[in-house]
C-alpha cells in the first residue's frame, strides 16, 4: 500500500488566510472558516427540518461545509471582487478549483477517491437540496467576521459587511432568515453580555 499525502495537505488549510486584500484585526484562516461553515451549515438544515418540515441531512450539510473551500490548499484564496468580477473568471476559476480537487483526491487510496472527490467537488446528485444551505453557511461566517472586525473598530469592513447581508437577503431562504433574527445578533455583543 503506498503512502497517502492527502489529510496532511488539508492540514495545511491553516496557513491560507482569508480576506486578502482587507485589513484584518485577526487573520483567519479557512481551516477555522470552514469549521464555523459546517456548524452553521449544520444549524441551517436544522432549521429547515424543525421550523419547515423539512427533512435534510444536517451531518451531510456540516461535511460539505467542511471541504467547500480545501481547494483553496491548492488555488490560495481568491477574493470575492477577483473571482466574480465577471462571468469568464468566475468560470475559468471553477475550473481550476476542480483540477485542485482532482489534485487532491488523487493523493487518496483508490477505493476513498469517489467518496472525498463528491464532498471536494459537491458535485454528487444527492448533495443539491443542501448547496443553498452550505452557501448562506459561507455567507453568515463572512458577515460573522465583518461583524466582529466591526466591533473591533475596523471600519474597512463596513462595506463587505452592507453587500454580505445584502447577498444574503437575496437568497430569498427562510432558513437563514430565521438564523438572523435569532442566532446572528448575538454576535455584535461583548463577552460580559454572552453570559
Amino acid at each position: 500500500m503506498s503512502q497517502s499525502y492527502f489529510f496532511a495537505m488539508l492540514s495545511r488549510m491553516k496557513y491560507i488566510n482569508r480576506w486578502g486584500l482587507m485589513n484584518n484585526t485577526r487573520y483567519e484562516n479557512i481551516s477555522e472558516h470552514s469549521q464555523q461553515v459546517a456548524v452553521l451549515a449544520h444549524c441551517l438544515v436544522l432549521i429547515h427540518n424543525k421550523r419547515f418540515g423539512g427533512n435534510l441531512d444536517p451531518e451531510r450539510a456540516a461535511l460539505l461545509a467542511i471541504f467547500h473551500d480545501a481547494t483553496e490548499i491548492i488555488t490560495g484564496d481568491m477574493p470575492t471582487p477577483v473571482k466574480y468580477a465577471n462571468r469568464g473568471i468566475r468560470d475559468i476559476y471553477r475550473e481550476i478549483e476542480d483540477k485542485a480537487a482532482d489534485r487532491l483526491v488523487s493523493m487518496l487510496p483508490e477505493d476513498f477517491q469517489e467518496d472525498y472527490s463528491q464532498a471536494l467537488k459537491q458535485n454528487a446528485s444527492g448533495d443539491d437540496a443542501l448547496r443553498p444551505f452550505v452557501k448562506a453557511a459561507d455567507r453568515f461566517s463572512a458577515l460573522i467576521k465583518c461583524i466582529e472586525e466591526m466591533r473591533m473598530g475596523n471600519d474597512e469592513f463596513r462595506s463587505a459587511r452592507d453587500s454580505i447581508a445584502q447577498s444574503i437577503r437575496e437568497m430569498h431562504l427562510p432558513e437563514a432568515e430565521v438564523f438572523q433574527s435569532e442566532f446572528l445578533p448575538a454576535f455584535s455583543l461583548p463577552l460580559d453580555e454572552l453570559q
